[in-house]
Parts: C-alpha cells; sequence; structure tokens
C-alpha cells in the first residue's frame, strides 16, 4: 500500500511574517558599534585586546566601515526567539528593518574583514605592519 503524501502549503515569506520563519533570532544574539578605522599599529594591537575577550569580533563591512561586534543575546529574547517586551521595545528594534537580513543572507558575506580571535588581528598585523609583535 502507497503512503499517501502530505500536501505542502507554500507561504510566501513578506518583511510582517519574516521573523516567525527565523529560528533563534539571529538579530538579537548580538550587539555592533561603530568604530574609528583603525589606522596605526597601536590601534589594531588594540582590536587585538578586544577580540581577545570571549564574544568580541571586529569586522570591516562592504562600506569599508568598521565595527566592534559582541556576540550576546537580548535579556528579553524569549525562548521560542520572540520578544518578550515587543510593545515598549526601544526604537532602535522598532527602526530595525527585515527587508533584508540575516535570514536572507549572512551578513559577514559583505565583509571586507574579520578579526574573530587572536590569530586572525596578529595574521593581519604581521603583513600590515613591518615591526609587528616586536619591542617599540
Amino acid at each position: 500500500m502507497a503512503k499517501k503524501k502530505k500536501k505542502q502549503i507554500k507561504v510566501k515569506i513578506t518583511s510582517e511574517n519574516k521573523c516567525s520563519f527565523c529560528e533563534g533570532a539571529k538579530c538579537c544574539h548580538y550587539v555592533t558599534q561603530e568604530i574609528d578605522t583603525p589606522r596605526s599599529r597601536y590601534e589594531f594591537e588594540h582590536i587585538m585586546w578586544q577580540v581577545l575577550h570571549h564574544g568580541v569580533e571586529v569586522f570591516k563591512d562592504s562600506d569599508k566601515t568598521w565595527y566592534l561586534l559582541m556576540n550576546t543575546s537580548c535579556s528579553k529574547l524569549l525562548p521560542d526567539g520572540r520578544c518578550g517586551i515587543y510593545e515598549t521595545r526601544p526604537e532602535i528594534c522598532r527602526e530595525y528593518s527585515n527587508d533584508w537580513c540575516e535570514y536572507d543572507e549572512p551578513a559577514e558575506d559583505h565583509w571586507l574583514l574579520h578579526f574573530k580571535d587572536y590569530e586572525s588581528i596578529n595574521n593581519y598585523g604581521k603583513k600590515r605592519f613591518k615591526k609587528w609583535g616586536k619591542s617599540s
């Protein structure tokens, strides 16, 4: 006896319903802060110090803007990924547009540089600065 196939219902994903399809509310698991473009050896060593901390990364996006990235979850995120303070959430959350977001494509696909750990910034520093790793 042949099994009957279940009819799959296709749902059009829109910006109004997209968040309900996103597993884990990706946008609520990090904070970014724009930083000044590092130029000197000292400024890159400062980035090295930052990425030595758990959950801290630095990246340069396709617009050539630099960001400090802190991997940390929103304290009001519910276990099912919904916002626990949706009606009173901060304005920055209200202004967030999911027209294009991590559900559609990983943001890191558009990063020009990404320093996620000591090794990545150390390797970059060795290429960029002649005296990298040597005493001043």
